[in-house]
């Protein structure tokens, strides 16, 4: 049987996937648009790991865009289960259906009383969960964020849907997706995920960019910086993550900065401007306090 395409509009190589995902602004390198491709076209999960703020999560709402598939959404915590996951039914209207059935005498033998309870579990009452939704929705994006944070009993059933994309519903039976969904995990790496899931993706690591694509990523995303404080406030990031803070700044806290010094009118950047917006940049006290005073050094 032929497979269908993950997307509506296929691209023939990388170099294509990498135009795609620069038109809405994300910018990636060779090695990130050849995972991409590849996952598209071997219809495999993406597993993402890296630091914080690298533009992991960034990537599953660039291929959304890129492909005009709808982006859902999935935010691991510890603690989440399959049923948050999954479905859900509406008890409230499931409440008010049968007080309905009450009120107009459809429930007065077996029988009758039988079929109430059936049509308790209809479609219309069923509260589709994300992984459920991106079945139901697909051709679509489902992106499962920071997966790192959930528990083994999660990763195993991750596992399970990634392995058929379908699930079963007792009261209603299966749901497979037609196509599956481009499916995108990310991990901040917290915790080693078990070898199996990472056997079903295909795997790449988000580094913190370059100085000069991290320029380039600034004037896409934020084309109203101009180069010069682009390049002052890159310039000042880079140093910043090899200082050993607690939370070096990723590429959303550099936007941030860069945006937060443009609304301010800032031309330049300059020690008491940067020293006073240190709030968009970094998030502990102590990594404040620890920039700051290298902040003359950083602007020499």
């Amino acid at each position: 049987m032929e497979e269908l395409d993950a997307v509506p509009d296929p691209v023939p190589d990388p170099g294509a996937v990498s135009e795609r995902l620069g038109s809405t602004g994300y910018l990636s390198d060779p090695e990130l648009a050849t995972v991409v491709f590849l996952a598209l076209r071997m219809q495999r999960p993406l597993l993402l790991e890296g630091e914080p703020g690298t533009g992991k999560t960034a990537l599953a709402e660039a291929i959304s865009e890129a492909f005009a598939l709808p982006l859902v959404r999935l935010q691991c915590y510890e603690g989440i289960d399959a049923t948050q996951a999954l479905y859900d039914w509406d008890f409230p209207r499931q409440i008010l259906h049968l007080r309905a059935l009450e009120a107009a005498g459809q429930a007065r033998n077996g029988q009758s009383v039988e079929e109430a309870e059936k049509s308790l579990y209809d479609e219309r009452f069923l509260l589709a969960r994300p992984v459920l939704a991106a079945l139901q929705q697909s051709p679509a994006v489902l992106l499962v964020d920071e997966v790192d944070r959930a528990d083994d009993e999660f990763e195993a059933f991750l596992l399970e849907v990634l392995s058929t994309y379908r699930v079963s519903i007792p009261e209603l039976g299966t749901v497979a997706a037609a196509v599956p969904p481009i499916v995108v995990l990310t991990s901040n790496r917290t915790r080693e995920l078990h070898d199996a899931l990472k056997r079903r993706c295909l795997y790449h690591w988000i580094d913190h960019p370059g100085l000069e694509r991290e320029v380039a990523i600034v004037r896409s995303r934020a084309p109203e910086v101009s180069r010069e404080l682009a390049e002052q406030v890159v310039g000042v990031v880079q140093q910043l993550r090899s200082d050993s803070l607690q939370k070096p700044p990723g590429v959303a806290e550099t936007l941030d900065w860069a945006r937060a010094l443009h609304h301010l009118g800032t031309q330049r950047l300059d020690l008491a401007t940067a020293a006073a917006t240190l709030g968009a940049l970094v998030k502990y006290r102590e990594d404040a306090d620890r920039v700051r005073a290298a902040l003359d050094r950083m602007l020499a």
